[in-house]
């Protein structure tokens, strides 16, 4: 029956709950490699770094400053406001903020990286780390994270294609973030050569992950098996349901550009 909840799909969205949380985990972890580097964070964490850098706050406490801002602005834009995606994505933004702290401060158990080499070792391994986020995060086809959910409404807002809107959205964000950085630190701070090749090769990795491994990932989780089900179990003899039972495809990577 149609809505019926069952044990496998308990057990579908507890596996897509777990997807979800080890992405978030692990793209916080690559942004805090990323800051250890010292070599300018990926456009996407340079607001957040740029307020901790300018007021000494915590990065996670900046985090959720940052994206609370960008839920502000979606508003503003849209001019719409969804009381449950709000929430969710408060939600979402706090327990992104507490992953900003505790995986910084793993990071920083490790030997401080004082030589270009290992500086740019750690942000090689940012890229990477960021790009299995990413692949995580995007694979359960949960909500997305404000500033994501941000470039979808600039999308839709000024009719742009997604990936000018995300190139406009990161270049909006880097820009805001240095011009705050020059103001109350002097310097560019957050901004630097990690945040354009982060900007250029977080894509062009995260694309080449999902096209590998994305799904491996779908069918671990059982939502590809889970849709087909529910195609079978809702199309009854001799009616036509109108469309065909195809199983889905990968999901798109917003980040690609």
């Amino acid at each position: 029956m149609k809505g019926r909840i069952t044990i496998a799909h308990i057990n579908i969205t507890a596996k897509r709950l777990i997807l979800y949380f080890f992405g978030l985990f692990f793209l916080s972890l690559g942004v805090s490699f990323s800051i250890q580097a010292n070599l300018g964070v990926s456009p996407v964490s340079s607001l957040a770094y740029a307020f901790t850098l300018s007021t000494g706050i915590s990065i996670g406490l900046m985090t959720i400053a940052a994206n609370v801002l960008f839920i502000i602005i979606q508003i503003i834009l849209s001019k719409k406001f969804n009381l449950r995606e709000a929430i969710f994505q408060l939600i979402i933004t706090f327990l992104f903020g507490f992953m900003m702290n505790f995986t910084l401060f793993l990071v920083q158990i490790l030997p401080a990286p004082e030589t270009w080499i290992m500086r740019s070792a750690f942000l090689v391994i940012s890229l990477f780390v960021v790009s299995t986020g990413l692949l995580g995060y995007f694979s359960t086809k949960f909500p997305l994270m404000p500033y994501d959910e941000l470039t979808h409404v600039i999308s839709e807002k000024f009719n742009m294609q997604f990936s000018k809107a995300k190139i406009t959205s990161d270049l909006l964000n880097v820009a805001a973030a240095g011009l705050i950085c020059i103001i109350f630190i002097q310097s560019l701070g957050s901004i630097g050569i990690g945040t354009l090749i982060a900007a250029y090769f977080i894509g062009k990795i995260t694309g080449w992950m999902m096209k590998e491994y994305q799904h491996h990932l779908i069918d671990w989780s059982g939502q590809r098996k889970a849709i087909a089900e529910e195609v079978i179990e809702t199309a009854e003899p001799g009616n036509d349901t109108g469309f065909e039972e195809e199983l889905p495809e990968p999901f798109e990577n917003p980040t690609a550009p």
